[in-house]
């Protein structure tokens, strides 16, 4: 499968599930043997656990727009830039709704057997949300 073709999947199954929550969308894209972490020494996310993750964050944030800034697709390896924004309107993660905007981004690094996504790493900052909620304040001298 073409670098190409792989770059217009992700970003299709991307805007289905993380704008529109269509995660099921997903089931074309990734492994049912997928794989999502954070760091190399974590087991991860499973695909059911990634799909539910979308929802909670979808749930929170009902107006939650995920843009990809950068895409590159070489061999069996893809790489992503993204930032997301939303309002958050519904409890996440134990904080009720503050009703502020936020903005994260990040990055997804994925690994491609055949023509599904078998395991990602994703890189973002959660204090840079935290902050945006109210939570914690980042980057101030004490």
């Amino acid at each position: 499968m073409s670098g190409d073709i792989r770059r217009t999947r992700v970003i299709e199954a991307w805007a289905a599930a993380w704008d529109r929550g269509e995660v099921d969308t997903l089931d074309s894209l990734l492994s049912p043997d997928y794989r999502r972490r954070s760091s190399p020494a974590e087991e991860g996310q499973s695909l059911r656990e990634f799909k539910a993750s979308i929802l909670a964050a979808r749930s929170a944030f009902p107006d939650l727009v995920t843009v990809i800034d950068e895409i590159v697709a070489e061999g069996d390896r893809l790489a992503v830039r993204w930032h997301s924004t939303g309002r958050h309107e519904g409890s996440f993660l134990g904080v009720p709704p503050t009703g502020r905007s936020v903005e994260v981004d990040g990055a997804t690094f994925a690994r491609f057997e055949d023509d599904l996504v078998v395991e990602e790493y994703v890189t973002w900052d959660p204090r840079a949300l935290l902050a945006a909620l109210g939570i914690i304040t980042v980057g101030e001298d004490r």
